[in-house]
């Protein structure tokens, strides 16, 4: 339903004018009393397509004209890496609620930097990890929410710098691509464990000029333990597991969760959301975080602190400041 059909009550703006902008678009705009107010992008002609195929009624030519033109409730920020924090430093100039693309600075000397600016001025931020939102993941965390029992947490990463460079991707980026794309998966430590981490143990270490096989042993003080699995350059999944005594759930792909009891040797499909089937998975249930986030609703958005952690868990992972 378009959100002009009902009241306002809350107005989202863009910047960015791709793929990712695209689909935070048709997210926000599916939620009635959202207006879809105004979008930003240094690439002019995009940002005039998009609002001309969602009716956005503003295209304009700076952050500060995005807020003064709009008076913005919320603004999705999805530009390259490289742009994030300078762009990002002038979102904080406002007072919106700010949804960030991951990840939040190419590194995490970068990430660490934003998330000091937005303590400074006291700025509501969250980091869009989406597949925090994904129906798999949150079908999964309710089921192991009722079970007293300690958690092994195995996640497996593949990567591939060949094809990111072929794709265009700049050389400090491929440099830290860690932060740019492992951290979908390593952020699934934060999601299913309990408490904090205390120790990380690299088992295979990242070697920058022979990228193959990465390996650690994550620690919980809740007792639970994890697996970090990534191969470099060769063919591998993308899954992650988590079993208990009682219950098994794997990812695989991670839109969709499958259930294995203790005993059974087969895994029974949870059924998907069709909001993540509308749209792309992980985002209107986002979405409707950030709306609640903007309503002083109860919430499950990671902030800029959460982020930080899993882009920590990187850090000591890799090795790659």
């Amino acid at each position: 339903m378009s959100s002009n059909s009902k009241a306002i009550f809350c107005k989202v703006a863009f910047v960015g004018a791709g793929y990712m902008t695209t689909e935070h678009i048709k997210a926000f705009r599916d939620i009635s009393g959202v207006e879809l107010c105004g979008i930003y992008s240094r690439t002019k002609s995009r940002a005039d397509i998009l609002a001309k195929e969602f009716g956005i009624p503003k295209v304009v030519d700076s952050v500060a004209s995005l807020y003064k033109e709009t008076n913005a409730d919320i603004v999705v920020v999805s530009v390259p890496e490289l742009s994030t924090k300078s762009v990002i430093l002038e979102c904080f100039q406002f007072p919106w609620i700010s949804l960030i693309e991951k990840p939040v600075g190419y590194n995490f000397g970068e990430a660490n930097t934003i998330m000091k600016v937005a303590h400074e001025l006291k700025r509501e931020a969250y980091v869009a990890l989406n597949r925090r939102h994904y129906s798999s993941t949150y079908n999964s965390l309710q089921e192991l929410n009722l079970i007293d029992e300690p958690r092994f947490i195995h996640v497996q990463d593949q990567e591939d710098l060949i094809a990111a460079k072929k794709f265009g991707q700049p050389d400090l980026v491929l440099e830290n691509w860690m932060y740019a794309n492992s951290i979908h998966l390593i952020d699934y430590f934060s999601i299913f464990g309990r408490g904090r981490i205390i120790q990380i143990d690299p088992l295979f270490h990242w070697d920058k000029d022979n990228p193959t096989f990465v390996a650690a042993k994550i620690i919980f003080d809740s007792g639970d333990l994890g697996i970090y699995q990534a191969v470099w350059n060769a063919p591998g999944p993308w899954a992650v597991s988590v079993t208990t005594h009682t219950k098994r759930f794997e990812l695989r792909p991670l839109e969709q969760a499958s259930i294995q009891l203790n005993g059974q040797r087969t895994l029974e499909s949870i059924p998907i959301h069709e909001w993540d089937v509308q749209f792309k998975p992980g985002l209107r249930r986002q979405a409707e975080m950030v709306v609640k986030a903007f309503k002083n609703q109860e919430h499950s958005l990671p902030s800029l602190v959460d982020a930080l952690e899993s882009m920590r868990v990187v850090h000591e992972i890799y090795g790659v400041e």
